[in-house]
């Protein structure tokens, strides 16, 4: 007696592939709908129980076994699509929480800047954020009064000029310091009273040292992206000459993009030798002796974008941190999605060089001496720099951002 095989469907599918997919599809649509938008009643009355089958038939369609392949494929890309946009949603919802707390964090290990941000249940946010283009914070040290003044006297507005500056432009100018090894020492007391004079500081809750400006430049992102909601944020030295006007512009250029890191990119060597400027205790992380650094910006000025300060902000405790403050900063995008801006504008040298640029109608970002890691003794030059490299004074009025 033969053995007959099995009817073969046309479609390609066999009945029972098709009846558990069936099945896996209605038990996979009750349970999507009623992980998001079922809320069962504590009691249910007879009449919500017919309102229920109503709504069941809306929500629970009888699922047709009987479709064709195209039909299933179809629920199926839907499915797929529904899903995707939930966690689309919650995605944006994840970076926006993420940001918060970032801010929180950072006001809180800010002691001099006062309490975080205070939250109670259901209630809205106390102190905001204020809204604005970009920070500049200019690092600078206890000794380092004159050529504080140096900067007041030529490219920095002072008093309401400063203020006019915040809520016209958006743009926030602060000079950066942490305290002395003895908080509420002469030398603390000597910054206090420069503040009641200009009120243009930025304390932070960091020990000053030359050793320590990868921490402290850790410290200043985390304070300013808690204090400000801010498009940029910029880190500049104490002896750079800068026109406002042109870094507004330049930033300006780059302001759709989500994560960018703009500045004079190099790649210096790894001094391993000890007892040089510059020496690198952990030279040997980067390959043989004579290697050199991944591209990063150089030390005396660059900017970087909101999402990045606040990355910062968020693994200030994780971030390694090297020798050189530029290298540490450098490091912390390598693996990355972060788009590396090299603008030769925030890096041009002192008269000749920014000069010439300013007088064919080109001035320069910044301007400073390669030599000197800053302006040759800036405290006498800023003001010849200033007058000779300057876009001028009213530039920053007149110029949209």
């Amino acid at each position: 007696m033969g053995l007959t095989r099995p009817h073969k469907p046309t479609n390609g599918f066999s009945p029972r592939w098709v009846f558990l997919f069936c099945i896996a599809s209605f038990f996979l649509g009750i349970f999507v709908v009623d992980r998001f938008w079922a809320v069962p009643d504590p009691v249910q009355t007879d009449e919500d129980a017919s309102l229920d089958k109503v709504q069941s038939k809306t929500s629970h369609p009888i699922v047709n076994c009987e479709k064709k392949e195209g039909s299933f494929q179809a629920d199926i890309l839907s499915q797929v699509s529904q899903t995707h946009d939930v966690i689309m949603t919650l995605d944006k919802t994840i970076s926006s929480l993420e940001v918060q707390l970032a801010a929180a964090r950072a006001s809180k290990a800010d002691n001099d800047e006062g309490s975080p941000m205070v939250t109670e249940p259901g209630a809205k946010i106390l102190k905001e954020r204020p809204k604005v283009f970009f920070v500049m914070g200019i690092i600078t040290a206890f000794s380092s009064r004159k050529r504080r003044d140096s900067i007041r006297e030529t490219w920095m507005p002072q008093g309401e000029e400063l203020r006019k500056l915040e809520v016209e432009k958006g743009i926030i100018i602060r000079f950066v310091i942490g305290h002395s090894a003895t908080p509420g020492g002469v030398l603390d007391r000597a910054v206090d009273a420069e503040e009641a004079q200009h009120k243009d500081f930025l304390r932070l809750n960091h020990v000053e040292g030359y050793h320590e400006l990868s921490s402290k430049t850790q410290i200043y992102f985390s304070t300013a992206v808690a204090k400000w909601d801010a498009d940029f944020f910029i880190k500049v030295d104490d002896d750079v000459h800068i026109n406002l006007g042109m870094v507004g512009s330049t930033l300006a250029r780059h302001r759709s993009k989500p994560r960018v890191y703009i500045g004079c990119m190099k790649s210096g060597p790894v001094l391993a030798q000890s007892g040089v400027k510059y020496h690198e205790p952990e030279y040997w992380k980067f390959g043989e002796e004579g290697n050199k650094y991944f591209r990063h910006a150089t030390g005396q000025i660059y900017a970087i974008s909101k999402d990045l300060a606040t990355y910062i902000s968020v693994n200030r405790p994780i971030l390694h941190k090297y020798a050189n403050e530029d290298v540490s900063l450098g490091s912390w995008f390598i693996g990355l999605d972060v788009e590396h801006i090299d603008d030769r504008s925030l890096c041009c040298g002192t008269p000749l060089d920014c000069e010439w640029k300013a007088q064919a109608g080109n001035p320069c970002a910044a301007s400073f001496d390669w030599s000197c890691s800053g302006i040759c003794k800036s405290v006498e030059r800023m003001e010849e720099v200033h007058q000779r490299c300057g876009e001028g004074d009213e530039a920053i009025w007149h110029t949209s951002f």
